[in-house]
């Protein structure tokens, strides 16, 4: 008996219970979070979002804290209620109670964010049940799409992390752009920026996410340009319902970016209970881990790393020289072919080997776009575009 009652298994839960014991008598379990909830906008009324109060509130995380355009004593609500006479002066008022402590974050319909930050929201994947982090969902973090997109993964993974994910694994969905931010984002880790890519659950492997990825929630965190993040909530969080009634999800999450100071997150007009209780729940996790500051140690580390370099080579060329006229060596039979090229680069990827002295062409794969050269040239042909950068 002494044996058993000594082993690590048992002097490991031993220890958790006595870590427990201690923290309930020592009072060291976190307070709820005092989240405020703007009432007014929403296409199912102000009880569909009470509603969505009372089930935050069961969580024990939540002290759900209401802004809207109801009387106190128009009905009994067991939340403190702070009323005003539209929109605007409920968004007022809310800056007003994060600014001066009263609230701990919010959360908000119609709320505009300044450029440069964008929501990061959290879905639930319906294959598998996983939830999944989409960075971003609103706003727009840059206004050139691959620099946004790099901001969006270091807004996603300040997220994970804040809200309990350490480690985060990323994928980047394979919209247009997806292979130059790949590139990008692997260079900040090649310069010692702490990010983890994950595989797809496709044979082919890779860092670019296919819609299998998505229905499976293979990454922590979901890396795409707002707009289709956007969408990608409403699909996710509506699917089951038609369109009209968001039920599932914890909302287009928090607004992060420089500047940003306020914890606010956001829902959508079509945002039912669930998902509104979702949301509440999403940032009274993300104040307890202080996202927002999470957000600036990692916007530094990347910087650290190089990112004000990355983003610069993304942005548009501006060489007004002529294009130099190339000439394409004599045809081969192309039997092998290169992807992870972005679909704007793809014609200049061809002539790089053309350059080179190797016949290519251009054409889509099942993973986006490729160029196809002769089996035997493969391998020169990926040095001739590793060292142009297309790859």
């Amino acid at each position: 008996m002494s044996e058993l009652n000594s082993s690590p298994l048992n002097q490991a839960l031993a220890d958790a219970f006595t870590d427990m014991a201690d923290g309930l008598l020592g009072g060291s379990f976190k307070k709820a979070a005092r989240i405020g909830l703007t009432l007014i906008g929403s296409e199912h009324g102000n009880d569909e979002l009470i509603r969505a109060a009372g089930l935050a509130a069961r969580s024990g995380r939540v002290e759900p804290v209401l802004i809207g355009d109801i009387e106190a004593d128009s009905q009994e609500l067991p939340f403190e209620l702070h009323t005003v006479k539209d929109m605007h002066e409920g968004h007022l008022l809310m800056e007003k109670m994060l600014d001066s402590g009263e609230l701990d974050g919010c959360v908000a319909m119609h709320y505009g964010f300044p450029l440069g930050v964008s929501t990061v929201g959290k879905v639930v994947t319906p294959a598998t049940g996983r939830e999944m982090i989409i960075a971003t969902t609103t706003g727009t973090s840059d206004t050139l799409r691959p620099a946004a997109m790099v901001k969006n993964a270091i807004a996603g993974i300040a997220m994970a992390r804040a809200t309990g994910i350490e480690k985060p694994t990323v994928g980047i969905l394979n919209v247009d752009n997806a292979a130059q931010v790949e590139r990008s984002l692997r260079a900040l880790i090649e310069n010692g920026y702490d990010m983890q890519f994950t595989e797809s659950a496709r044979a082919d492997g890779g860092a670019l996410m296919r819609g299998n990825d998505l229905l499976q929630g293979v990454p922590d965190v979901m890396v795409t340009d707002s707009l289709t993040g956007n969408l990608m909530m409403k699909i996710f969080s509506s699917f089951t319902t038609g369109g009209s009634y968001e039920a599932s999800g914890q909302g287009y999450g928090p607004g992060l970016g420089e500047g940003q100071e306020r914890l606010v997150g956001i829902i959508s007009r079509a945002s039912g209970a669930p998902v509104v209780a979702g949301a509440l729940e999403l940032i009274a996790d993300c104040a307890n881990g202080d996202v927002i500051a999470r957000f600036k140690e990692e916007l530094a580390a990347a910087r650290k790393a190089g990112l004000d370099e990355v983003l610069a080579g993304l942005a548009p060329k501006t060489d007004s020289k002529p294009k130099e006229a190339v000439v394409a060596p004599a045809e081969t039979v192309t039997d092998a072919d290169i992807g992870g090229i972005d679909i704007l680069d793809i014609e200049d990827a061809k002539e790089a080997c053309w350059k080179a002295g190797i016949f290519a062409k251009t054409g889509m794969g099942c993973t986006g776009p490729i160029v196809m050269i002769a089996g035997a040239e493969k391998d020169k042909a990926a040095a001739a575009l590793k060292e142009a950068g297309f790859i």
